[in-house]
């Protein structure tokens, strides 16, 4: 049975700025699996501390609340999940699960950079051919991540893609960010791809999968369900 386990953060600030999960990247990517044949107890919802997930207020705004965003705020199962999110170190990465999704917000900056049980997990589940991905801030989870076969960085040799030096700026969160991904994949030897600010971008190689931005997050998750149906 297939299992994808969802990864939020748990981090409600960055450099004393209010942040967390930027909710269309994770209530997205939910629903496309659950379309795509998934049973909603098959959909993990995950964070590094467990418990409630904190929903960066941006993205609750007129522009950004998207549609999968309104229907998983009025979801009782799917925000039960969020308020009782699983510690990603609970979980038993072994053969039920088939993929990661690190889905992100500028949480991210705070957890997923510096988390051992996310990167065993991104790690164990890579060396077993399983589907490793991540959209927009979630590549901080893959940043000190390394193919356990050869010590390389995970990201080495690979195309991929996160929020771009641009949108970063845009945002005005520069300054706050322990890195600026996209320099930082190139640093780890990627070839790092963009597209135009806020529009979806999506790179696939072999089972990694990356999105640049919030608008990528659909495409990042239908792009995850293609693979695991190329496997089944």
């Amino acid at each position: 049975m297939t299992k994808i386990v969802l990864v939020a953060t748990s981090a409600s600030e960055l450099s004393g700025h209010p942040t967390g999960l930027w909710l269309e990247e994770l209530a997205s990517p939910y629903y496309t699996f659950l379309s795509s044949g998934c049973k909603a107890e098959d959909v993990i919802i995950a964070s590094p501390n467990g418990g409630p997930v904190p929903i960066d207020e941006g993205s609750l705004g007129d522009y950004f609340f998207t549609d999968p965003a309104k229907k998983f705020m009025h979801d009782a199962i799917a925000i039960g999940k969020l308020s009782h999110s699983v510690p990603i170190g609970d979980i038993d990465f072994g053969e039920d699960v088939s993929a990661i999704f690190l889905a992100g917000g500028h949480g991210t900056c705070t957890d997923f950079v510096s988390c051992p049980p996310l990167q065993k997990a991104i790690e164990t589940l890579y060396a077993s051919d399983k589907v490793v991905a991540a959209v927009c801030h979630g590549p901080m989870g893959l940043s000190g991540c390394i193919r356990t076969d050869d010590g390389k960085p995970l990201v080495e040799g690979k195309i991929v893609t996160a929020f771009s030096n641009a949108e970063e700026e845009a945002v005005q969160k520069t300054s706050l960010v322990p890195f600026l991904l996209e320099d930082k994949m190139k640093s780890l030897g990627a070839t790092y791809e963009s597209g135009d600010m806020w529009t979806s971008k999506v790179c696939v190689d072999g089972k990694l999968v990356t999105g640049q931005n919030p608008q990528s997050s659909e495409e990042c998750a239908k792009a995850v369900v293609k693979l695991l149906q190329n496997d089944a």
